[in-house]
């Protein structure tokens, strides 16, 4: 993730990083298990996106499970 506060860096929710790639919100966690998206957890557990590396992904890759890395 990019070297930013927390603070000023907009998160994501799995649905709607799901919404961009027109997947279901399960495989956006699925991505994140397996590496292929950074994410990090709230207090309560949740997982959230970093806006900036989904829409760099998006744009790099589309489908993070077409991509190599």
């Amino acid at each position: 993730m990019p070297d930013r506060p927390a603070e000023d860096r907009q998160l994501l929710t799995p649905a709607e990083v799901a919404r961009l790639f027109r997947v279901d919100p399960k495989t956006v966690t699925r991505w994140a298990q397996a590496g292929k998206l950074s994410s990090i957890r709230t207090l309560g557990g949740h997982r959230r996106f970093d806006r900036d590396e989904v829409m760099q992904r998006l744009a790099e890759h589309g489908d993070p499970q077409d991509a190599d890395g």
